[in-house]
């Protein structure tokens, strides 16, 4: 098999199993939790060239995961994949908090590595 075959299968492969990823039961819990945390954050969000409240930009992220869970199987790719930047103008999310901005994707992982480090581990 040539190299270029060989790329495309191994594009093939990638693709399929990007496109048929879907979150477990766990991982949308534990993104709901996060997307409670934003809600409750007071922080701004921005989208687009706009300005979000903290209630407007939970919402739009799920419903951002209601139409691309099938490019998510966990908490990071949720974050990397579609709370990152806008689907249709390419552009970055970034969010205010106490006049600090950031890139939202840097603020999300923070979000959700607190969100571990608080919750107790289930197994013995």
């Amino acid at each position: 098999m040539d190299t270029v075959k060989l790329c495309l299968l191994l594009l093939a492969l990638v693709f399929a199993g990007y496109a048929t990823a879907e979150p477990d039961a766990e991982t949308e819990a534990e993104i709901e939790r996060l997307l409670q945390q934003v809600a409750g954050s007071g922080c701004e969000f921005q989208r687009n060239g706009r300005d979000h409240d903290a209630a407007s930009a939970a919402q739009h992220l799920r419903l951002k995961l209601h139409n691309g869970s099938r490019y998510v199987n966990s908490t990071e790719q949720f974050i990397d994949r579609l709370a990152t930047r806008s689907s249709w103008s390419g552009k970055a999310y970034t969010v205010t908090c106490e006049g600090n901005t950031q890139p939202s994707g840097e603020w999300l992982h923070t979000l959700l590595e607190q969100q571990r480090s608080a919750t107790p581990d289930a197994t013995p």
